[in-house]
């Protein structure tokens, strides 16, 4: 073995012992009696407790939702939850989208998510620099920007899987909502009231719309009046034609007009709007067709075209 072989092994594996005796001392750190503050939950909740075990229906959440085998991960992710928030910010958009989601609105555990995929990706980003490093003769430098780049494009990536959820999901409700405005109008016509023909087409449909629409009942017996849990409803879910079907009935409700009519015609009119935008959609496809059409297979045909002509040319020449 060369000498620069050997030294550059001895080195590697310098760095290796260096990053395991680094690990052991911050592990040791912040398993310190020192370090481990108790929290005002944590003095209070011994003489909270209660004999019984807790009841379900309570939804009691524990402050130790990270792990409640290593406390310290908890506070770790908690305080890197609170470092993202105070970088990025948008807890309000964060907050609507986790509603329009059909989820709770729960900020904190959606930063945490964002955590825990920043440190995945950062764990992957190491992987694949350590190997490079290995490999070639690469700047450390630069291994160490690809990890933070790959940490914060884990933590965008949660955001972006957010908001790709909410648009399946409200792509899903557009699907539904023809059918559900079609059975809405059939009970009215028959002679139920708005509530009874909300709550018989919850009963006899599943989906996102009426998953929607059951919270809506929900709000309703809780004590708000139907028009406003319609239009919690609306506020939910963020979308315009959904809106203009609440409008609809408030109005319909509130002046008495017929309301079947107002019903077939919002469903008649989220018909139209899903055609154009399959119309919109298609001619999109066709101008992202024409790319390869125009850069591949045009300049092809022309060499064919062209080019007996100008072997002709030559041999004739």
């Amino acid at each position: 073995m060369s000498p620069i072989l050997a030294t550059a092994g001895w080195s590697w594996t310098g760095a290796l012992c260096g990053l395991l005796v680094s690990t052991g001392l911050l592990v040791t750190w912040h398993r310190l009696p020192l370090r481990r503050r108790l929290t005002l939950a944590d003095r209070v909740e011994p003489y909270l407790r209660d004999a019984t075990p807790p009841s379900a229906l309570l939804g009691r959440t524990d402050a130790r939702r990270v792990s409640a085998r290593w406390p310290w991960l908890d506070d770790v992710v908690r305080r890197w939850a609170d470092r993202i928030e105070r970088v990025l910010g948008g807890a309000d958009s964060v907050r609507r989208r986790q509603l329009r989601c059909g989820r709770p609105a729960d900020v904190d555990a959606f930063r945490a998510e964002q955590v825990v995929w920043g440190a995945v990706a950062g764990g992957v980003g190491l992987v694949v620099a350590l190997v490079v490093v290995l490999q070639t003769d690469a700047s450390p430098i630069g291994m160490a920007l690809l990890v933070l780049v790959a940490t914060g494009c884990g933590v965008v990536a949660k955001d972006q899987a957010l908001t790709r959820e909410v648009a399946r999901r409200e792509a899903l409700m557009l699907v539904e909502f023809p059918t559900i405005a079609e059975l809405l109008a059939l009970a009215i016509g028959a002679g139920e009231g708005a509530s009874g023909a909300l709550e018989r087409v919850c009963r006899l449909s599943s989906g996102e719309l009426s998953h929607e629409l059951r919270l809506c009942l929900a709000d309703a017996r809780a004590g708000l009046s139907l028009p406003a849990a319609l239009h919690l409803l609306a506020d939910r879910t963020g979308l315009p034609s959904l809106a203009r079907f609440v409008e609809g009935i408030v109005v319909a409700v509130e002046r008495g007009t017929p309301l079947a009519d107002v019903m077939r015609a919002q469903a008649q009119d989220v018909r139209e709007e899903s055609r154009r935008a399959v119309m919109e959609e298609g001619g999109r496809k066709e101008i992202a067709m024409m790319i390869p059409v125009v850069f591949l297979i045009l300049p092809v045909t022309v060499v064919f075209a062209v080019f007996p002509g100008l072997a002709l040319l030559q041999i004739t020449v």
